[in-house]
């Protein structure tokens, strides 16, 4: 139907009846967590298919990022961004960690290399970057960075699951990089998460976190977590993994065709790709500039009167927070870059079912705005 409610985004599902054989083991081996066998394969498989050395696989991305925290022994403060979901500052604050807000650079929305230095004390520990949208940091800059002052780098990748730079998977970069495979996510598993480790014995110091700190039956050597992934998802997973060429592909597809279309629109800004040879196409960000008859609330509103559902994202910033206000860093003359996209940016619908006919009336209503 043509008026059908239009959402952001919808998870991608395969057929039921792929899924039915996998719940058949389970239900026959009767093994529903504490890394069975579904587990063990789809840990390898996501190794595979992202091109990284070791995959720990957790309940969600939160608990990846807290037991990452917790697996460097990160303290202090954390220099961060301000323009992300509230869950990589939230997992600072579980940890114990202050969280230090850095201003982003305006072409990819990503933490500021150039601006991390200065927030520097002899309190930082730790740097916790985000890869905006799947876009790339600077990696090599952070790294440099981090290497001076011997800090920790920890990437919230939760939007970055198989995106990959010039030297490989992005997953790579940092001490460790934590991906998120909720429902909302390009790759899904209901509910998930996972830590990329560069060697065995960081998995299995992870391992051992996400699993109470239980080595065997009666030695328990970490002050771990419950944050295991179950049977479920992992089977679940299994069965994405060999769907995602078609995911990827439908993605690509629709960002393209917006691209194409809102060309020349004046004032409404498409946010560029990092450079990344492979993208994922996670999100369609775009920014309601000056020049652009409506403002974004505006433009949000006109778009929701039409069954049209977008999303501000990120706004507010996370410093904008009542748990996070009294920090110095979340003065907002610090951020110029972050108040103007926050206040700025609308996330079009991107998902693998959205129709052609669909996107159509999107841009039907932006480009009718603007007349």
């Amino acid at each position: 139907m043509s008026d059908q409610p239009i959402c952001v985004t919808q998870p991608y599902l395969p057929p039921l009846e792929e899924f039915t054989p996998y719940l058949e083991k389970i239900w026959a081996n009767k093994i529903l967590t504490n890394g069975g066998p579904f587990h063990q394969q789809f840990e390898q498989a996501l190794c595979n298919h992202l091109g990284v050395p070791h995959v720990a696989l957790l309940s969600n991305g939160t608990l990846s990022l807290i037991t990452a925290l917790q697996a460097l022994r990160v303290t202090g403060e954390v220099i961060t961004t301000p323009y992300s979901f509230v869950a990589t500052a939230h997992a600072l604050l579980w940890h114990g960690c202050e969280p230090v807000f850095v201003d982003v650079e305006p072409r990819t929305l990503n933490l500021d290399p150039a601006r991390i230095e200065a927030a520097i004390t002899p309190r930082t520990t730790a740097i916790m970057p985000v890869h905006c949208y799947g876009n790339p940091c600077d990696t090599a800059a952070i790294r440099k960075i981090a290497d001076d002052y011997k800090l920790r780098v920890i990437y919230d990748a939760a939007h970055a699951f198989a995106v990959q730079d010039e030297g490989g998977s992005v997953l790579r970069h940092g001490d460790l990089s934590v991906l998120s495979f909720h429902a909302t996510k390009v790759f899904n598993t209901f509910e998930g998460g996972a830590i990329i480790c560069p060697d065995a014995e960081t998995k299995q110091r992870i391992d051992h976190l996400k699993n109470f700190g239980f080595v065997d039956e009666t030695t328990v050597v970490v002050p771990g977590i419950n944050a295991k992934m179950s049977e479920i998802n992992a089977a679940f997973g299994l069965l994405q993994l060999q769907h995602m060429p078609g995911v990827m592909r439908r993605r690509a597809e629709i960002d393209a065709r917006y691209r194409q279309q809102l060309q020349g629109i004046e004032g409404i800004h498409c946010l560029p790709q990092a450079g990344q040879r492979s993208a994922n196409h996670a999100y369609f960000p775009v920014l309601v500039q000056p020049g652009y008859p409506l403002g974004r609330d505006a433009l949000y509103q006109k778009l929701k009167d039409r069954g049209i559902h977008a999303r501000r994202y990120f706004y507010p910033l996370i410093p904008d927070f009542p748990m996070y206000r009294h920090l110095p860093s979340a003065d907002r003359a610090n951020l110029p870059v972050a108040t103007h996209a926050a206040a700025q940016v609308l996330c079009l619908p991107i998902y693998p079912a959205l129709t052609d006919e669909q996107q159509e009336r999107i841009v039907g209503v932006i480009v009718e705005a603007a007349a």
